[in-house]
């Protein structure tokens, strides 16, 4: 299945999404798609409605629900901040990216999180 979801004003399509793919890897291939940094979200928008859809969610299914009114539903790309790669000079040095070791460590899972859900890239 094809995703349309909106990134800066252009319509962009995401191929090979089913209703098991989630939110998280929608975001994450778009935003290599675009070649950009950043925390991003993923916004399902119908008329003056929005709400941020959770890295779990499946974004096909969340639009399934809408029924008759599917179509009109509108997937938004939202940047929400930089990555902590990205700060400004005034808040100190920019923290270190992942080490190209052999040694790597897994990230804690995302349930381990107690904030709204942003994804942060981090560039390699």
């Amino acid at each position: 299945m094809e995703l349309k979801v909106w990134v800066d004003g252009v319509q962009r399509v995401v191929c090979g999404v089913t209703e098991v793919t989630t939110c998280q890897e929608v975001v994450i291939a778009l935003a290599q798609a675009i070649g950009r940094t950043g925390r991003y979200t993923l916004v399902e928008q119908w008329r003056d409605t929005e709400r941020h859809l959770a890295p779990h969610e499946s974004p096909v299914a969340s639009i399934n629900t809408w029924g008759q009114y599917a179509g009109d539903v509108q997937l938004i790309l939202h940047r929400t901040g930089p990555s902590l790669t990205e700060r400004p000079p005034s808040e100190g040095p920019p923290l270190r990216g992942p080490e190209r070791g052999l040694h790597r460590q897994s990230l804690p899972p995302l349930t381990h999180f107690h904030i709204a859900w942003t994804i942060n890239f981090l560039s390699l």
